[in-house]
């Protein structure tokens, strides 16, 4: 008896397992189909102005994505931050952008966005001269953990979404890494479609890292910031922003990259 209980629950549990894709797909749809706030969209008008140059199609798009994206995942304030709808709906517009062309899920990996109201400190112990270990304490605007967190500065992510087109975008950037974030750990190679797309990524992020890394070192100025010269990582997440804020110029300065980055978001910015 005992053994036919124990597999009751074990068949009850596969079942249960089983259907939560097909729930999970059923639920979001329901919240797909749910009207758009009126008051949401104002706030979109005045703080996310990079939404009213996406075509009509990709405006409705990030709209249900928005839904989804506001219903799943809690937005947290921190420091004493009361979190608004404003803040919400203008994280969660920008954090939608990268998943506007291609299917990849709600940033599975993320449970939760921290929001403070400003630059955050952190400590990190980075590796000195001679292997001695030292405390460091940075001042960040945002960063992105593997153990499903993404941490903002409120007023970062206003300063990112005021300027459509200076390229940079503290909540794109961040978002980047959860996308490259969702194999586990982030080295700059998202997920990709098949064998061949990784080799061809490869080949081309390394020869444009080590591209900027070399005009840096010649005192020379590009569409990328110099932080994308830290680690293949942060190239990744700095050229997102570039795609998505300044996409002809990084096309006219960088053709084979922007034509990587947008095979992989399945977009092409610089049409809107």
């Amino acid at each position: 008896m005992a053994l036919l209980i124990v597999c009751g629950l074990a068949l009850a549990l596969i079942a249960w397992l089983a259907g939560q894709p097909l729930w999970r797909a059923r639920r979001r749809a329901r919240l797909q189909r749910q009207p758009f706030p009126q008051a949401w969209r104002r706030i979109l008008r005045r703080r996310v102005p990079l939404v009213a140059s996406l075509p009509p199609d990709l405006q409705l798009r990030l709209k249900r994505l928005m839904l989804v994206f506001l219903a799943e995942k809690p937005i947290i304030g921190c420091a004493g931050l009361t979190v608004t709808d404003e803040m919400r709906v203008t994280i969660a517009a920008q954090a939608c952008l990268p998943l506007l062309g291609a299917s990849r899920g709600y940033y599975p990996k993320l449970s939760q966005v921290l929001l403070y109201p400003r630059a955050f400190v952190v400590d990190r112990v980075a590796q000195g001269a001679a292997g001695v270990q030292m405390e460091q304490r940075r001042l960040l605007s945002g960063e992105s953990w593997t153990q499903g967190q993404v941490i903002l500065s409120w007023q970062d992510v206003l300063e990112g979404a005021a300027d459509p087109a200076d390229g940079r975008n503290v909540v794109i950037h961040e978002f980047a890494h959860q996308l490259d974030q969702a194999k586990g750990h982030a080295n700059g190679a998202p997920v990709l479609r098949d064998r061949a797309a990784h080799a061809r990524w490869s080949r081309v992020m390394s020869a444009e890292f080590e591209a900027l890394q070399q005009r840096l070192a010649r005192g020379e100025e590009g569409v990328l910031d110099a932080y994308g010269a830290t680690d293949p990582a942060e190239f990744f997440a700095v050229a997102s922003e570039v795609f998505f804020e300044q996409p002809l110029r990084l096309a006219q300065e960088h053709p084979a990259l922007y034509q990587e980055l947008a095979r992989y978001y399945r977009l092409n910015p610089f049409s809107w």
